[in-house]
């Protein structure tokens, strides 16, 4: 019907919800031509229907846009209500919303353009204070975000559910007195090198051997291998860097098929724990430091990396990458990231990543 009222076509879109399509376009209609009579009786023989408007010749200017991720495991029209309200309120404008999945949780992302960000931003971040069934993350669209390439994990309590330390200390029967160090260290009484020390001191003595025990007793996050799976056949380079040791996150890169691994590496003669390292502690400087280091190895920019983390430790290599993710953090390193989880699933990671629960099924099934 366009091409016989000779309109030109200068913008085209179209959406399809469980099988009804929506089709906008943006036309140029040359003068002499009665361009609404036939729009209107062409949908109507068809039982089609149509609306339409006339704007301005000149093109609109561009806005800048960002992208709202909401996740929960029930989403309601209520909570649904309270991001568009936020939104809203901020000044910006809803172009576009897309359910990225059902399961493990249910997510829908918002493309929103215009307002004052700072201002949304705030206020959407209340409303997941204030619903604590769901989450709300807010990052810039833009090639920046739909270009990651790097994606970096801590391990304890991020990756895995376990603190590997703990673990060990099972094995030697010093549970106590490395979990007394721990709570030294989380109130700030001591730092986190000097904390590492003293309780890798009291495992000397341990036979090499009993780390085969504590891997049997480790447990990785829910989602763990959904993620780190789809993350390989999507293309990604996969890291993993911890404050723990090797002898765990060998164990991991090699099962998990992770690129790169990182961590402190125990000091091991005649096949007995010294109680000491060797080589420096991996601190949190290092962490950001081994992130700078492979993205530069892969030939990747720093803002096409994703670092995600729980703990002060993490928090370098967090305001580091392109996009620093705390997942089920401490409040400290919640409120220092760009965007916070609080689900129990790491592959829902991938939603705030743009990429969809069908992409992942369909890569599975590829």
């Amino acid at each position: 019907m366009l091409q016989s009222v000779a309109a030109t076509v200068e913008d085209i879109e179209q959406i399809v919800i469980r099988g009804r399509l929506t089709l906008g376009a943006l036309v140029t209609i040359p003068p002499g031509h009665d361009a609404v009579k036939e729009l209107l009786l062409f949908g109507w023989k068809r039982d089609l229907q149509v609306d339409f408007e006339i704007v301005s010749e000149a093109a609109a200017p561009a806005v800048p846009a960002h992208v709202v991720t909401v996740l929960g495991s029930v989403i309601s029209p209520a909570d649904l209500g309270l991001v568009a309200e936020a939104i809203a309120d901020g000044g910006g404008n809803i172009t576009r919303i897309l359910r990225l999945s059902l399961y493990p949780v249910v997510s829908y992302e918002f493309t929103v353009t215009g307002g004052k960000f700072d201002e949304i931003r705030h206020s959407l971040l209340l409303v997941a204070a204030g619903t604590p069934t769901i989450d709300v993350a807010v990052q810039p669209e833009g090639l920046g975000r739909r270009s990651k390439r790097l994606v970096m994990l801590d391990v304890d309590s991020t990756l895995v559910q376990n603190e590997v330390i703990d673990l060990l200390a099972a094995q030697a029967g010093v549970q106590a007195e490395v979990a007394a160090i721990t709570t030294l260290a989380m109130a700030g009484e001591i730092d986190f090198e000097t904390a590492l020390l003293d309780r890798v001191s009291l495992l000397k003595g341990l036979p090499v051997a009993a780390v085969d025990a504590a891997w049997s007793n480790l447990s990785y996050t829910p989602g763990a291998r959904t993620f780190m799976r789809t993350l390989r056949r999507l293309g990604f380079t996969t890291a993993i860097v911890s404050g723990g040791f090797t002898l765990f996150t060998d164990r991991i890169r090699d099962e998990l098929k992770i690129d790169y691994s990182r961590a402190n590496e125990l000091e091991v003669v005649d096949g007995v724990l010294t109680g000491k390292l060797v080589g420096p502690v991996l601190d949190r400087a290092q962490k950001a430091q081994t992130l700078r280091e492979i993205a530069s190895s892969e030939g990747i920019p720093l803002e096409q990396t994703v670092a995600i983390g729980d703990g002060a430790n993490d928090l370098d290599m967090l305001e580091l990458a392109g996009l620093g993710i705390a997942f089920n953090a401490k409040p400290i390193v919640q409120a220092a990231a760009d965007t916070t989880l609080s689900v129990p699933y790491l592959d829902a990671i991938l939603f705030l990543l743009g990429i969809t629960r069908d992409e992942v099924v369909a890569a599975d099934a590829s």
